[in-house]
């Protein structure tokens, strides 16, 4: 299936590696306007210049709300206005220490909260979207990731809010929950030789087979965000090739 964003202006929070990468070149390649931000700034600098000569790119401490502030209202006047919104970054708080709860509410839960308000005005006036990305952690308990999992499900009940609360103003808000997926220096690479007892359980978990890719996350994310999907919003769809059924 191919997409036309002509004309569409992007902001992708977290968007210079894995899904979020994948994501904005996939709306970079169906003409799309797209701003990436991130930490990094070796791989910021890597995926702008992939995205050719519309791209925006700025770094960005997503747990910083000054800084998310900043960014989003940046690239609304690099970008001429703002389209779809798509809060994609995680602080990956795994665990179930005061370290470990601080990190994920503040990128997952209140970058999403912070960036989708600094968006909201620029959304309505062109009755826009805005898709989260969540996690099958959301689903379920987690004795490996607790913390993570937690702001994943209220990422899901937040996603449903967004929804209700915004439709009055034309914007649909929709989430994605990847199951897991690997690529080139992401988690699931590293546990591959890391922790291979944990790589190969979780693999046996997949009736397919093989971890997914984040160009599968990217087409959903384009799909919700796309006119094919204007009568749907509050939804978060489950991209894992069957992870969860088992």
């Amino acid at each position: 299936m191919s997409f036309d964003f002509t004309g569409k202006r992007v902001i992708v929070c977290g968007g210079s590696k894995g899904i979020g990468r994948s994501v904005a070149l996939g709306f970079a390649k169906a003409g799309a306007a797209v701003s990436i931000c991130a930490r990094g700034a070796e791989a910021l600098a890597k995926t702008k210049a992939e995205l050719g000569p519309k791209a925006h790119a700025a770094s960005c401490d997503l747990a910083d709300k000054d800084a998310v502030n900043g960014y989003v209202a940046d690239a609304i006047k690099a970008l001429g206005g703002v389209d779809i919104l798509i809060n994609n970054a995680s602080g990956f708080g795994m665990t179930d220490t005061e370290e470990g709860w601080h990190s994920a509410l503040n990128v997952d839960v209140l970058a999403t909260f912070r960036a989708s308000r600094a968006a909201l005005e620029g959304l309505k006036a062109t009755k826009g979207t805005i898709v989260n990305v969540s996690s099958i952690s959301g689903y379920g308990s987690s004795t490996r990731g607790p913390a993570y999992a937690a702001v994943k499900a209220l990422l899901i009940n937040y996603t449903q809010s967004q929804a209700s609360m915004f439709a009055p103003d034309g914007i649909r808000v929709n989430g994605v929950a990847p199951g897991s997926i690997e690529f080139p220096g992401g988690s699931w690479e590293k546990r591959r030789t890391e922790a291979p007892d944990l790589y190969n359980k979780t693999l046996a978990s997949i009736p397919f087979n093989r971890m997914g890719t984040p160009e599968e996350v990217a087409n959903v994310v384009l799909f919700l965000a796309s006119p094919l999907a204007q009568w749907v919003t509050g939804q978060t769809v489950i991209v894992d090739g069957g992870q969860l059924l088992r």
